[in-house]
């Protein structure tokens, strides 16, 4: 069990200077690992599983080398922690980011939200990818494709056809599984939700949890675009972003992908997920039937 005992014990053992800092748990948790405040400046993540394990020297290798190229804060690792016969898997302590995800924070003004979101993703994508990390199996957004989901998806439209238009949705799809990222891989954060981007002030302040990263397709990265935003800040942002259109496609696609898995009980899900991925389906299919942001489709 992951908890303030065991984060206490293993500073104490590791790092014996800390032992006298308060450990508190982070009010809201994630799923890949468990976040605890170490004082006031820092922060321990244990990843939860196996798979989240091999996220750790990643991030500790890439995050140093990326920060300088970009227009927000994102997180400073300051050293790996290691298993013992307690907690199997590598551990991480950051320097901890003030602010309040976006999730649960109020934010000013939306549009400049979405432009700030979208400049981030702009200058992470202009980033030199030479010898940057290839996804792996715990990035499955962005290794297999669309087509691997196939089956899983038309599960769900099928469990869903009574609530959804399935015929429209499964249309979207179809269209999808045709379009391909044929450009050289660029940086992509893997996991751009509001959980993982901070506010200050209800301004995007910094964007946290890189375990996903890599170097691929960036339509992983413009889910959000449904999955958060309405038709006037989605406009903004598939603005400003330099992508092509087949990548609006199967950003487009992931966005309704996950919603349905989710809505139809093909995966675990809690409440407030269910209520997101409504909102993201009602958004891609009302989206997708007024061809309202892409009419060159």
């Amino acid at each position: 069990m992951i908890d303030t005992h065991l984060v206490h014990r293993l500073i104490a053992s590791q790092f014996p200077a800390w032992a006298h800092l308060p450990i508190r748990p982070v009010a809201v948790q994630g799923w890949d690992n468990r976040t605890f405040r170490l004082g006031d400046n820092m922060l321990v993540r244990m990843p939860s599983a196996t798979q989240y394990a091999k996220q750790v020297e990643k991030e500790h290798m890439w995050l140093p080398q990326l920060a300088n190229f970009l227009p927000l804060p994102i997180p400073t690792p300051v050293t790996i922690g290691e298993p013992d016969m307690e907690y199997p898997f590598k551990w991480s302590i950051y320097r901890w980011l003030p602010g309040e995800t976006a999730a649960t924070a109020t934010i000013k003004d939306k549009n400049q939200f979405a432009i700030d979101l979208a400049k981030f993703i702009i200058a992470l994508q202009s980033i030199n990818t030479d010898g940057g990390p290839i996804p792996q199996p715990h990035q499955f957004a962005h290794v297999a494709g669309l087509n691997y989901y196939d089956q899983q998806f038309r599960q769900a439209i099928e469990l869903l056809k009574h609530e959804i238009d399935a015929v429209l949705a499964l249309q979207l799809w179809e269209k999808a599984l045709q379009r391909r990222w044929t450009s050289p891989p660029v940086w992509v954060h893997g996991n751009i939700s509001t959980g993982n981007l901070l506010l200050n002030n209800g301004k995007l302040c910094a964007v946290i949890d890189f375990g996903c990263m890599g170097v691929g397709d960036p339509a992983c990265d413009i889910v959000i675009a449904w999955k958060f935003f309405q038709a006037t800040e989605r406009a903004i942002f598939c603005e400003l972003l330099p992508l092509d259109v087949d990548t609006w496609h199967r950003g487009r696609a992931w966005a309704l992908w996950k919603a349905a898995i989710i809505k139809a009980g093909v995966i675990t899900s809690n409440p407030i997920e269910t209520s997101q991925a409504t909102h993201t389906i009602h958004e891609v299919l009302t989206d997708y039937a007024k061809n309202h942001l892409f009419p060159i489709f």
